[in-house]
């Protein structure tokens, strides 16, 4: 659908599964350290089943990393140590997981690098040309340098990641803090800010957040679901919010 991109001043984005692919490699992240850790504990005589792509949409996706690690153990009843952000990747603690996750996904990022969809990088030259205010808001800490690495970091007037986040003790996705902080940082309001996420956790933030518009990009976790969850909007490629024919749609 064309958005009339007049009638907002600011947009922002996740960054996982909406500019890049990243979600890909925060998911192959999360699998790798989770079975690793439920193969640990089954051969100490815990059995445990492996954890799915579907655990990461319903207990992980958009969250920050700690929140995401103890959502899951609580969904399969399995009780750690809260522990400290400064916990080792090898301490048996929620944030000791946390931190190891962190490990696996640099790896990755590492070896593997990223690029951006096109279709996202040509509605940010498009914003870009209008002038429209743009930010990323992403739970992840590693926000920056995958900007950085898919060459896309000059298009945001400013980066609201976890570490961000949590210097200025606003709570994470779902809540619309992260958001309604980064519009602010732009100069908008949230009636005239548009988000775009493909969390179900970042669509429910922007529907609690009262902004103008909020489109849920459909990576694999269902439009029913990004519907579901408040979005006023559902496309599969951020190319479909481009203007039809050079002319301003509605949104």
């Amino acid at each position: 659908m064309a958005v009339s991109w007049d009638q907002y001043d600011a947009a922002l984005f996740d960054l996982d599964g909406v500019v890049t692919p990243t979600a890909e490699v925060h998911m192959r992240a999360w699998s790798a350290m989770f079975n690793d850790f439920l193969t640990a504990l089954s051969a100490k005589g815990e059995p445990q089943s492996p954890y799915t792509d579907q655990d990461y949409y319903d207990h992980v996706d958009g969250k920050p990393r700690y929140d995401g690690v103890r959502t899951f153990l609580q969904a399969r009843g399995i009780d750690l140590p809260e522990g400290d952000p400064s916990d080792p990747p090898e301490a048996e603690t929620v944030c000791g997981l946390g931190n190891r996750k962190n490990d696996y996904f640099n790896t990755v990022l590492s070896e593997q690098g990223v690029e951006a969809y096109p279709g996202s990088v040509r509605l940010l030259e498009a914003l870009r040309e209008r002038g429209l205010p743009m930010a990323i808001v992403s739970s992840s800490r590693n926000a920056p340098a995958v900007l950085e690495a898919a060459g896309v970091d000059d298009y945001f007037g400013t980066v609201m990641h976890g570490g961000v986040a949590a210097e200025r003790k606003l709570p994470g996705k779902p809540a619309p803090d992260t958001f309604v902080a980064a519009a602010t940082d732009l100069g908008a309001t949230a009636e005239r800010a548009v988000v775009l996420e493909d969390a179900i956790s970042g669509v429910a933030a922007g529907a609690a957040g009262g902004f103008g518009l909020v489109v849920g990009v459909d990576r694999g976790a269902g439009a029913a679901a990004l519907t579901e969850a408040g979005a006023d909007v559902v496309v599969t490629d951020l190319a479909e919010l481009l203007p039809e024919d050079g002319k301003e749609g509605q949104s």
